[in-house]
Order: structure tokens, then sequence, then C-alpha cells
């Protein structure tokens, strides 16, 4: 690699089949090429930084993918790539496995910093949600799922498989920084399945 500090795989996220809600709120908040359903995506967060214009261009020269996300930060860069095709965006992922000399197994494992569930909220606290938040609205009642992980970029693999779990409405993703936060809405027992559904995923993820 370029940079004399040494290379971190910071994550590894790979989504076979983005929700609506969640492709809907990606591709209105990125700069690039916005996916939508249906499509297969990868998310890689990479240190130092800067290694994440050279990941970026390995991957649009190996495989049959477009991009979303190209941001660079102080201490981290996160990279996005998608497809129709689920095996060009693995095809993307090798390539930058070949260059970096690392594997799926090199990344570091996510881990959930905190979760919280809050039933009936007040109108007053969704309003200064809604004064932050880039997707759905939160209405007033609602119940409302807050997960933080680390690092940030395996948010958005919690975001997707709950929306697989329960209609949820997708309020806040942010997977930039040290940490990623979540914020998700709908009624107890949609918040309850898609708070186990994004866990779990979390999880698995840091096991395997």
């Amino acid at each position: 690699m370029s940079s004399t500090t040494p290379f971190s795989m910071r994550a590894y996220a790979y989504i076979d089949s983005m929700q609506p809600e969640f492709a809907a709120y990606v591709g209105a908040t990125v700069q690039g090429s916005p996916p939508v359903a249906g499509m297969a995506e990868l998310w890689i967060e990479v240190a130092p930084a800067n290694e994440a214009f050279r990941l970026m261009d390995v991957a649009l020269k190996a495989a049959d993918v477009q991009p979303a996300t190209q941001y660079i930060e102080r201490e981290f860069g996160l990279l996005e790539l998608h497809s129709w095709s689920q095996s060009e965006v693995k095809a993307a992922a090798d390539a930058i496995f070949a260059v970096t000399g690392l594997s799926e197994n090199d990344r570091v494992r996510p881990t959930i910093a905190s979760q919280q569930v809050i039933t009936n909220v007040d109108p007053f606290q969704a309003q200064l949600i809604n004064k932050m938040r880039r997707g759905s609205l939160l209405v007033p009642g609602q119940t409302l799922l807050i997960m933080e992980v680390e690092p940030a970029a395996y948010i958005t693999l919690a975001a997707n498989e709950a929306e697989k779990a329960a209609p949820i409405s997708q309020v806040y993703v942010s997977n930039v920084g040290r940490f990623g936060r979540y914020f998700a809405a709908g009624n107890d027992s949609e918040i309850e399945a898609a708070r186990l559904s994004a866990v779990a995923a979390i999880e698995a993820a840091g096991r395997s």
C-alpha cells in the first residue's frame, strides 16, 4: 500500500438485496450513483482514509459495479459499490482483497455499542429527531429503535436486515466516523422484530 500507516480493513459489509426504504435512504443521501431496491451492495471502511481512493479505482476496473459513496474523513475512508449482480459485487470485493493481500476474515469484527427502544415517542422528542433525520419522519406515538455499532459502516447491514424483518420506517442512518448510528420507527411489534434481526446480523458478522 502507498501509505506508511498500517492498512486496516475496518469494515466489510455485504448486503445481498437492498430493502426498499433502506435503498431509498441511501439513494437520497449519497453523492454518486444511487442504488435501488433489490440491488446487491458492498460497504468497505478502511484506514488510513486515503486508501479508499485506490480501492475504489481497483474495484471499478475489475467489475461491473457502480459507486454511490467515496467518503474521506480524518481517520477512515468509506466506499460503497452496488450492482444488480451479486457476483459482480463479490468480484469487486475479490479485487480489493487481492490488491490489499487481505481476506474477509481480516476485517475488524463489529460490536454493538448500545441499543435502546423508546415506546410512545413524545411529540417534542419526535420534533427534535426530525430536525436531524434524513429519511422518514418520526411520528409522535411511534416506537423508536436506536442502535450504535462499531465500526461505523456495519450499521448499514443492521439497517437493511431490520427492514427485512418488519415494515419499519428508516429515519436515520449514519455510517461514517468511529461509530455508526441508526434510528428506525414503527409499532412495538415491528420494532422488536427489527431489533432482533439487526442484532442477529451484527452478531453473525462478528462471529464469521
